[in-house]
Order: C-alpha cells, then sequence, then structure tokens
C-alpha cells in the first residue's frame, strides 16, 4: 500500500497530495451486509487483525487486557486487573472528555503492582507506535438506555477508538450520522463502557463517506462538522473502498497517527 500524505487541512477537507484508485469502483446495488463484509476484508487485506470472538463488553475487556500485556510486557494478576481497570483504566467518575485526555495526553500510568514494584503502564506507544496493535470488530453489542449492536469498531490495543456505521447504497448518509447520535444517548457512554474512549465516527453509504470527532459540545455536535478526505485538485475521496484505502492506511503506525491528526484537527471534545 501507498502512504498518502495530507498537503493542507480545513474545517470540512482534508487534502491529500495524491490518490490513485487501486480497483473499480462498484456500481451495483449493495446491502449494509455486503458493505461491512467488503470494509472487514479490506482492512484485513491491509494488515489488521479481525477480532471475530469480541461481541460483548466483558469480551472486549478481556481482549484489553491481553493487548496491554502484551503491549508493557508485563502479566496482571487478576487482582492487579481490576484495581487498574477500577482505579485508572475505567474510573466509574470518568467520561469522554476524561478518556480522551488519556488517550492524547495522559497514556500513561504508574502502576504499583502487588509485590510493590512501580511500572509504567502504556495505552499507546507512541514513540515506537508500529508496536500498537490495531484490530477490527463488528456487530459488537452492548446496552445502556437501550440494546444497541455496531456495524464496525477499530480497537487500538483494544481500546476502541473508531466506530464506522454503514448504511445501504442509495440511503442518506445523514441516516448513518442520526444512528451514531442515537447510539451516543443509549449505549456509548453509559456506565463501565470503553466506548468512552473513542476518538473518531466515520459514515458511509458506500458513495459517500464521512468523519467526524467525537464531541460533548452540543453546538458542535452537527451533521455540518463531517468531514471528506479530498485530493489536491479538490476532488473528494467519498467511496468506502477509496476511504479506506487512504484514511485507513495498512500500518498501526499510519492508523495511530491518522487518529491523533484527524481528531486533533477535527472538533476536539474539550
Amino acid at each position: 500500500m501507498s502512504d498518502y500524505k495530507t498537503i493542507a487541512e480545513s474545517r470540512n477537507f482534508i487534502v491529500l497530495d495524491r490518490y490513485e484508485p487501486e480497483w473499480k469502483v462498484a456500481e451495483n446495488y449493495q446491502s449494509e451486509s455486503d458493505l461491512e463484509r467488503e470494509l472487514i476484508q479490506d482492512l484485513v487485506n491491509q494488515g489488521y487483525e479481525f477480532a471475530s470472538f469480541i461481541k460483548s463488553p466483558l469480551d472486549l475487556l478481556a481482549n484489553v487486557r491481553v493487548q496491554l500485556q502484551a503491549l508493557n510486557a508485563v502479566q496482571f494478576t487478576e487482582g492487579e486487573w481490576m484495581r487498574f481497570v477500577e482505579t485508572w483504566l475505567d474510573k466509574p467518575s470518568e467520561g469522554i472528555v476524561e478518556k480522551t485526555r488519556k488517550v492524547h495526553d495522559d497514556y500513561i500510568h504508574d502502576f504499583i503492582f502487588d509485590d510493590g514494584r512501580i511500572q509504567n503502564i502504556y495505552l499507546l506507544d507512541k514513540k515506537n507506535i508500529a508496536r500498537n496493535k490495531v484490530q477490527v470488530i463488528k456487530q459488537f453489542e452492548q446496552t445502556g438506555s437501550h440494546a444497541n449492536r455496531y456495524d464496525v469498531t477499530i480497537l487500538v490495543n483494544g481500546l476502541p477508538l473508531v466506530q464506522v456505521e454503514l448504511k445501504k447504497r442509495g440511503v442518506a448518509i445523514r441516516e448513518a450520522f442520526n444512528q451514531v447520535h442515537r447510539y451516543s444517548k443509549e449505549s456509548f457512554n453509559s456506565e463501565h463502557s470503553l466506548f468512552r474512549y473513542l476518538q473518531l465516527f466515520v459514515i458511509s453509504n458506500g458513495t459517500d463517506t464521512r468523519y467526524f470527532a467525537n464531541t460533548t459540545q452540543r453546538n458542535k455536535n452537527s451533521f455540518d462538522f463531517t468531514m471528506n478526505w479530498a485530493k489536491a485538485d479538490n476532488t473528494l475521496i467519498k467511496d468506502l473502498k477509496d476511504f479506506t484505502a487512504t484514511f485507513f492506511q495498512s500500518t498501526p503506525c499510519s492508523m495511530c497517527c491518522c487518529i491523533t491528526r484527524c481528531s486533533t484537527s477535527a472538533t476536539r471534545c474539550w
């Protein structure tokens, strides 16, 4: 895969220096499940791990433990892990603002193990970002005030940082935006939900694809704040396959850089 560089950013666009599609865009009918299946396969082809076993909050938390242990070369005992989760990773008093600060600024925690030793526990390795593990899951189920099932979620070191909501071709993309907004009120931010770590949302109906940052500011929680990719000649990169090839580039390094750059250049939540 090529490495696509940005040359300009504005409120509504991020401009790429170049992009040449490597496939012919499908113009025939595609259902939502077809789009989902194709998106996941494209991500797998780009180096993502498809973690099909993650379907519930318990599965998600268990996977976070595996990924953070691997990243930090540690093994938590059951008691240590529960203490790490309750006192730092998923403190009940924290919302998406505090979680976002952890992703961007406070991603290293001094944890005291039961034997008294202190070790830095990283959520992300920002110096050697190729070490971060990128996974994709689908149809994750979670209940808050209502039960919801999310389309496609991208995990970095086990944490859900990007949520993708899809609609079949021909359906207005605004419906996907409205669905994200509903999930945000009903389940994303429920108690003990790791989806409070979400940084970015991507919405697509196959032929139109946009992204926007997570936010708590009501005046910015609007479809007007969704953004497009664009080439240097102002041609928008709207088809989902082309968007996937550029936005979700093929390495953990590119993905982590993308999250940091895009969530900063778009609407931040504090």
